[in-house]
């Protein structure tokens, strides 16, 4: 007789400005019961081999989002084009984050069409991460995923 094995994990990363990204795995199958009654051991076996993986999987993902820590000698006060009181609007409208939505999204449609979505940030952008893309970047590489019109260089 087969009994159900579920083995999850769930981890959680802290990233900056107060966000935070979070990862989980969870797998299921099939174990024989004979397994636990006579061979404790294996059993444990395929336990700690899915533990393993789920958490592999999960530490490779989140690696993709740790961003480099804060530059501590940067000015506390913003600064944008050499202007030390810049206009709030214009620091807004030119170097806001993108959203998690908006990284979500990206990611979600790059790869139902195919595509890497962190390669693609690399050659469009010249950015490691989508995270550090703008607002107004993410919202113009959305619309071209939606609407198909993005070049991708081989």
């Amino acid at each position: 007789m087969a009994a159900k094995l579920s083995v999850g994990l769930q981890k959680k990363l802290g990233l900056p400005g107060y966000s935070s990204i979070g990862a989980s795995c969870h797998v299921e199958f099939e174990v024989e019961t004979s397994l636990m009654e006579s061979n404790l051991d294996g059993f444990h076996q395929k336990v700690h081999s899915a533990y393993s993986a789920c958490q592999q999987a999960i530490n490779e993902q989140l690696a993709r989002y740790q961003s480099t820590p804060p530059n501590l000698n940067a000015p506390s006060r913003p600064q944008l084009n050499g202007q030390t009181n810049p206009n709030p609007q214009q620091v807004r409208q030119e170097s806001s984050r993108a959203t998690q939505n908006q990284i979500r999204s990206i990611f979600a449609i790059a790869r139902s069409q195919g595509l890497d979505p962190l390669q693609l940030v690399r050659t469009r952008f010249n950015l490691d991460l989508p995270e550090d893309l703008t607002i107004r970047e993410a919202s113009s590489l959305i619309d071209e995923l939606k609407h198909g019109t993005v070049e991708v260089q081989v």
